[in-house]
């Protein structure tokens, strides 16, 4: 007699709230739906980028409702530094044994430290992987920085780009920002892009001073919290404010989401 095979377990891509690395905690029933909470307290084993902000979020989760297994039961595995420090968009890294628990039939959840995993984080190499291996891949409902920073910029949503972090050195930054705004006034493509917090400052200045007067910068910092802010000026506007000052809401200490265009 033919036993049956065990059937695969599902990849679930699990949104985490924007508020890690600030000083306010949000309330997670308020960016997520219950379904998803739900849906997160079941799973019990893990990819992520750091085990030990993975189980504060899971603190939290059962705080809401409660988890399938206690937290010290939790199977929680760690991506390689190698992917956080290059990434895993472009291959060369086989995520294929991290998925080894669903394949056994057990669900499994992909998550980052902040936002949709595997958007402007690392975990694609783990999403093919489970395409690959015919594993379900379930992207679940929750905050996603970028699309929530377009919105509200009132830049170009319908033809817009995310290009990552720019460079750190101040010449090379400036020819990628000149790089990106010809390309914006080209095609009316909104460029989005995030920084380290402690570089926040350098690069609006970099932005304010290289930009045309024509083009639009707007940021977001703080997203979903009760401090969140969102604002939006030609380059001409942002001038106007007094030399080496930043708008208020815009700090070295909250991440946040740049957008650039026309």
């Amino acid at each position: 007699m033919t036993q049956a095979l065990t059937p695969f377990g599902r990849l679930f891509l699990v949104p985490a709230p924007l508020d890690f690395g600030c000083n306010e905690d949000i309330d997670l029933q308020q960016v997520m739906p219950m379904g998803t909470i739900s849906a997160v307290a079941n799973i019990t084993h893990w990819i992520c980028e750091n085990a030990k902000t993975t189980r504060a979020y899971l603190k939290r989760i059962d705080a809401c409702t409660p988890l399938k297994t206690s937290i010290q039961t939790q199977n929680i595995v760690e991506l390689p530094r190698q992917v956080h420090k290059k990434g895993d968009h472009l291959g060369g890294y086989d995520a294929k044994p991290l998925l080894t628990a669903a394949l056994e039939g057990e669900d499994m959840g992909l998550v980052s430290e902040a936002g949709m995993p595997a958007v402007a984080d690392p975990g694609s190499s783990v999403v093919r992987a489970a395409h690959e291996l015919g594993i379900q891949v379930i992207p679940l409902i929750g905050p996603v920085s970028l699309l929530l920073a377009l919105a509200s910029s009132g830049l170009n949503g319908q033809n817009f780009a995310f290009v990552g972090y720019l460079p750190q050195e101040p010449q090379d930054r400036v020819k990628r920002i000149k790089e990106l705004e010809q390309y914006a006034l080209k095609t009316g493509q909104t460029q989005l892009f995030i920084e380290t917090p402690y570089r926040n400052t350098a690069l609006w200045s970099s932005l304010v001073q290289t930009l045309q007067p024509v083009s639009r910068l707007a940021f977001s910092s703080g997203l979903t919290l009760t401090s969140a802010v969102n604002q939006s000026s030609t380059i001409q506007q942002w001038r106007k404010l007094p030399s080496g000052k930043m708008p208020e809401g815009l700090n070295n200490q909250t991440p946040a989401v740049f957008a650039m265009g026309v």
